[in-house]
């Protein structure tokens, strides 16, 4: 019997207004320290106010551990007359967002352990329709005058940062790498991992700038399909990474 966590004031954890709902920090720091390693996978399907999240990362900056969370909230929206709502926060996984944010700078503020890397960062992750154009025509249903709109496959609202997690799931890349945006030659590259993977997406891509890239030596590179400058810079592009960077996996969307 764990009689010793108090259960009180449990709407004041965490700064965020949120009545209902709010687990104790020290109730989940204790199971995490029963039944956790220091570099394990914390899974919460029902996030709520985010209460894991930062227990997480205060059991971390306690005994020096590395675990890393998951969590799951629909955007369940909060009651108009509610504090939450009052304070900006439209919907239950806003006020997961925003305890997240402050419980870590609170961690932060606070006794950190000598080994911990004090890294309190998080990703935010939508689920949302494929990026690529749904096709409602066989072959040979296919007139001339709905072939130009097969040219680009992918959908006109879509971000380049929406191609990159796309890529970065079919090729199995963990989500929490660290992804870093350079300019080479006027594109957007984005570099995940160092040089575990290079992707740009946008149009008027060259052999040069292809040459610029394989001269980075990347693990793997991505381009987008209707991307390039012309046909002949798309059939190069497999063969200047093989002249210059022969171990590149190369992909297009």
């Amino acid at each position: 019997l764990w009689d010793d966590i108090d259960y009180n004031n449990l709407t004041k954890e965490g700064n965020t207004e949120f009545a209902n709902g709010k687990k104790p920090i020290k109730l989940i720091q204790r199971m995490l320290s029963l039944a956790t390693s220091k570099d394990d996978l914390v899974v919460d399907f029902f996030a709520g106010s985010g209460s894991t999240a930062h227990a997480v990362m205060q059991q971390n900056a306690e005994d020096g551990g590395d675990r890393k969370f998951i969590l799951v909230q629909i955007p369940e929206q909060c009651d108009e007359q509610s504090d939450a709502r009052k304070s900006g926060l439209n919907t239950i996984a806003d006020i997961s967002k925003e305890r997240i944010r402050r419980a870590g700078k609170q961690v932060l503020d606070g006794g950190c352990h000598k080994d911990w890397d004090r890294d309190v960062g998080f990703r935010v992750l939508k689920i949302d329709t494929s990026n690529m154009k749904e096709v409602f025509y066989t072959p040979d249903a296919v007139s001339q005058d709905l072939l130009s709109d097969q040219i680009n496959n992918i959908r006109e609202d879509r971000t380049s940062e929406d191609l990159l997690f796309q890529v970065l799931l079919d090729w199995g890349v963990d989500l929490a790498l660290p992804i870093t945006q350079e300019t080479i030659a006027g594109k957007t590259v984005y570099f995940v991992d160092g040089n575990a993977l290079a992707a740009c997406f946008e149009e008027g891509v060259s052999e040069d700038f292809v040459k610029l890239l394989a001269q980075r030596e990347p693990l793997r590179v991505v381009f987008r399909d209707a991307g390039f400058a012309s046909d002949s810079v798309k059939i190069n592009v497999e063969q200047i990474f093989k002249l210059m960077s022969p171990s590149t996996e190369v992909k297009c969307i």
